[in-house]
């Protein structure tokens, strides 16, 4: 499952296959193949970008996001915190994501991250977040963490949070260069700091 795992850089992701899943699109090309499924976390122009959507939203694709997304984007369904729906072969698992001490990220902006169901392995995308008692309820097989500090994780929080739900892979989000992240170095103190927890990949971006 984890090789039908792309970045496409800072939080964009694609999980490839069916269904096609996009997670908060944002720089990316226009996909000859549209997407089935698009997964935003919240209402912030990087994560929540009309005109990237648009370049992959077909007749049928799903847009899912919380309500303050859902007022930008026409015809995108709403999930609270620990609703799901099912997709096609995909069940997909709205949980919290905040940051208690940064006012970009309060719990009150609604955020979301996403546990995604599917080939018997369960994905967990944090969105942007800090370390939260939520966390210790999600025992993925993958997770995606930020680690850019920037109201998020840093890359030792991360580790925590890895240390604490134990995933079989690890991969961190918004530091690449080319992204407007942090730098690789960050991305190698988080493979550090997990030590043995988890395999952490360092993804090249797509773009």
């Amino acid at each position: 499952m984890i090789d039908h795992i792309s970045w496409f850089g800072h939080g964009t992701f694609a999980i490839t296959g069916t269904p096609l899943i996009y997670i908060n699109p944002w720089r990316i090309t226009r996909s000859e193949r549209p997407a089935d499924i698009i997964l935003v976390t919240h209402d912030h122009y990087d994560h929540c970008s009309l005109a990237d959507i648009a370049k992959l939203r077909g007749e049928h694709t799903r847009v899912i996001g919380n309500e303050r997304v859902a007022r930008e984007i026409p015809g995108c369904e709403v999930l609270l915190p620990w609703q799901s729906i099912a997709v096609e072969r995909a069940c997909i698992k709205a949980v919290p994501a905040y940051s208690p001490d940064d006012s970009r990220h309060s719990r009150q902006e609604g955020g979301l991250g996403f546990v995604i169901s599917l080939n018997y392995y369960d994905i967990y995308y944090a969105g942007d977040t800090k370390l939260i008692p939520e966390m210790a309820s999600i025992h993925p097989d993958i997770a995606i963490l930020p680690i850019d500090g920037n109201g998020t994780l840093t890359p030792f929080e991360a580790a925590l949070a890895i240390q604490q739900m134990r995933p079989r892979w690890a991969i961190p989000s918004n530091w690449s260069i080319t992204s407007g992240g942090t730098n690789r170095v960050d991305a190698q103190v988080f493979q550090r700091e997990v030590g043995d927890a988890a395999e952490v990949v360092l993804l090249t971006p797509e773009r």
